[in-house]
């Protein structure tokens, strides 16, 4: 079996004292590809670096979080734009609007995710969406910019099947499933019941969010089984198919 980390900060600073161990033991766990998503210009050269050590399995990605988003948002952008034209980059991400920590940058968020939207299509790539407690003002920048040529994923899915379905509606993305699926009381399982898993793919968010049993402590790309052995249970299918299907959706995404 196979599996994809749609989703991971292995480079940040809670691997620091053993990255190369939580890789291996991802690779023994069959995790052998991990999509890295960007922060902000800060996390661009460690997220490199993990990458030139690990060109067959880490796959970046360039965008500015939602959480990093300042009043010099374009400064960092025009920064980013540059770095796309001498390297190779899977996705603009994680990228989006979050109103779960701070409302009054509202404006700057909205105006860098379109700006960010722009950007990957003119380089032909997916968009990672990070989206906490914004569907509305996500769906309704999306609803403005989707077309054939939009597509990705929205990252740590938790909302209802209503918004799902939103989701479905716009044809080419997909939903990131992580550790959240199996917390007892998040209601997640209920709603990824109802969503044919041609529109799932799997993700850790590591070091964030780590499933039960290990809630509460540092997540890692290996923990990506449980998540998937939970996702199996819901949807009633084997392991196997899990760890098939949700790669290929995967590679339907990011084109490798």
């Amino acid at each position: 079996m196979t599996f994809t980390d749609t989703h991971a900060h292995v480079y940040a600073s809670q691997f620091d004292e053993d990255r190369e161990q939580a890789i291996k033991t991802s690779l023994d766990q069959g995790i052998s590809r991990i999509f890295l998503p960007n922060i902000d210009r800060d996390s661009v050269r460690g997220m490199m670096d993990l990458v030139d050590q690990y060109p067959s399995n880490c796959f970046p990605m360039i965008g500015l979080h939602p959480c990093s988003v300042k009043e010099n948002w374009q400064e960092e952008l025009h920064y980013y734009e540059s770095l796309l034209n001498d390297h190779t980059f899977y996705a603009i991400g994680e990228i989006g609007i979050d109103l779960y920590w701070n409302k009054t940058l509202l404006n700057e968020q909205q105006e860098a995710f379109i700006y960010q939207i722009k950007l990957a299509k003119k380089h032909k790539l997916p968009i990672v969406i990070h989206a906490r407690d914004s569907f509305d003002e996500i769906f309704e920048i999306i609803d403005q910019y989707n077309d054939d040529a939009l597509t990705g994923i929205f990252h740590c899915f938790t909302g209802t099947l209503n918004q799902a379905n939103k989701i479905i509606d716009y044809k080419g993305f997909k939903m990131g499933v992580g550790g959240v699926l199996t917390f007892k009381n998040s209601g997640l399982d209920k709603v990824v019941k109802d969503i044919d898993i041609k529109h799932l793919v799997l993700e850790t968010d590591a070091p964030y969010l780590a499933p039960h049993p290990y809630r509460g402590k540092r997540n890692e790309p290996s923990y990506l089984k449980v998540i998937a052995h939970k996702l199996a249970e819901v949807k009633n299918i084997s392991i196997n198919e899990i760890a098939e299907i949700t790669t290929d959706n995967s590679k339907s995404i990011f084109g490798i």
